[in-house]
């Protein structure tokens, strides 16, 4: 199944609804890379609303897939966007001009424990951000359909 094509909604945090609109609008070329990370568009399906939502992430491309922290900055629950593509896996992702259907799933034990290291090189806040939780983050496998 793939999501159907309407606007999504984007992030309601204010500053992450302005950088997922920029990098949408430039195809990529304002966004992609951020603060010395590289971003991608996630679009799921809200668990709830049934709408689409859209946030731009900091990711790790391994083998032609993409992985993404569900961190939260350390909050102490997982972000909305985590929950909707744990609800329905079927994802849309933009990374640079490339839109693509893909199917998302949280990584386990020695698949997660192998990807997080370089996870946390893309984006050493991470390493602070669990300082802050006793909750682990979910780390996503994004594959392209």
């Amino acid at each position: 199944m793939s999501l159907p094509n309407e606007e999504p909604l984007d992030n309601e945090i204010g500053w992450v609804a302005k950088h997922t609109q920029r990098y949408v609008e430039s195809g990529g070329a304002d966004g992609h890379e951020w603060r010395g990370a590289t971003c991608l568009v996630l679009t799921t399906m809200g668990r709830t609303s049934g709408k689409l939502r859209r946030n731009a992430l900091i990711y790790v491309e391994n083998d032609s897939k993409y992985y993404v922290v569900a961190s939260f900055g350390g909050k102490p629950q997982h972000p909305a966007w985590y929950f909707n593509l744990d609800a329905e896996p079927d994802v849309r992702v933009q990374v640079r001009d490339r839109i693509m259907d893909a199917t998302a799933r949280t990584l386990e034990g020695r698949e997660r424990d192998a990807i997080m290291p370089k996870c946390i090189e893309m984006w050493p806040d991470y390493a602070e951000y669990q300082k802050k939780t006793n909750r682990q983050f979910p780390v996503v496998e994004i594959t392209p359909a």
